[in-house]
This record gives structure tokens, C-alpha cells and sequence, in this order.
């Protein structure tokens, strides 16, 4: 559907009016598929992620899913705040997806890019056999220490 105005079909312009969400963060993630046995752990994750978009966890404002490449797929999340995105990533069904795939990547590749509205980037690559996003140009860094959590990150 276009959007049309009272003039006739030129596209109406729009914006957004950000000042209810303050601690807004926007969260891209993508998984990609290195091995064939790693459609299976998509899978799994994908079933877990319908019932997430179904629930609506708290917090979570809104998903879409993305498809970054053929074997490459990805969603973008609006989350109210930072704390409602960390009560969601220490609860099932994320705890135990992302426990299992640090156990076994399965040649697969996960990332995660994190935005504040109120300041800060942050992000994690594992397993990707090529920089992307943030990681195309910005000199890479061990999640390690002080850098370890995304909160720490975001502060950084």
C-alpha cells in the first residue's frame, strides 16, 4: 500500500516521535547457516523465535524478521529499555538457545548489534567467517572483563 496525501499520489512523509521510549534500544541480530547440519539449530531457533513474536515478551515494542543472504537470516527488535532486553536474554527460551550454541556452533555464526537512544553501540560476532556491520570497520575487541556484557559494552 502507498501512503498518498490529500493531493493525489505523492508518498506522505513521516516521522516518529520518540519521547515516550527514552531507554529505547534497537537490536539487529543474524544467524548465519555455515553447515548443513546447522538448519537444524536454525530451526529450532526459528520455532522458539514464532512463539516469542507470539508472547510479546515485556518490553519487547516490536520484531520484524530480515533475510540477509540466502543462508543468512536476521531480525530487528525494538525493546523499551535495556533492562526489559536483559530480563528477556536470562529467560527461556534465550538462556538455553544461546547456552546451546556456545556448547556447539555447529559451524553456524551468530551477531548481535545493540543501540541506545540515549547513547552507546554495542556488539558480538561469533562464529562469522567475514566482518559485518560494525565489525566491517571498527578494529575488533575481546568480549572479555569489563567487556563482557552488553550493558559493559554499551557503557564503554
Amino acid at each position: 500500500m502507498r501512503w498518498t496525501d490529500e493531493q493525489g499520489p505523492r508518498a506522505r512523509r513521516e516521522s516518529v516521535d520518540l519521547s515516550a521510549y527514552p531507554g529505547l534500544v534497537v537490536v539487529y541480530l543474524g544467524f548465519r547457516v555455515g553447515r548443513l547440519r546447522g538448519l537444524k539449530t536454525l530451526l529450532g531457533i526459528g520455532r522458539g523465535l514464532a512463539q516469542v513474536q507470539r508472547d510479546m515478551p515485556d518490553g519487547l515494542l516490536a520484531h520484524e524478521n530480515l533475510v540477509y543472504g540466502l543462508n543468512h537470516v536476521g531480525m530487528r527488535q525494538y525493546w523499551r529499555d535495556l533492562e526489559s532486553l536483559e530480563a528477556f536474554t536470562r529467560s527461556e527460551p534465550h538462556k538455553t538457545w544461546w547456552r546451546a550454541f556456545g556448547r556447539d556452533p555447529a559451524g553456524n555464526g551468530f551477531w548481535h548489534e545493540a543501540y541506545r537512544l540515549s547513547g552507546g553501540m554495542e556488539a558480538i560476532y561469533v562464529g562469522m567467517p567475514n566482518p559485518i556491520g560494525l565489525a566491517a570497520f571498527a578494529a575488533a575487541r575481546r568480549p572479555e572483563g569489563p567487556f563482557m556484557t552488553s550493558r559493559q559494552r554499551l557503557a564503554s
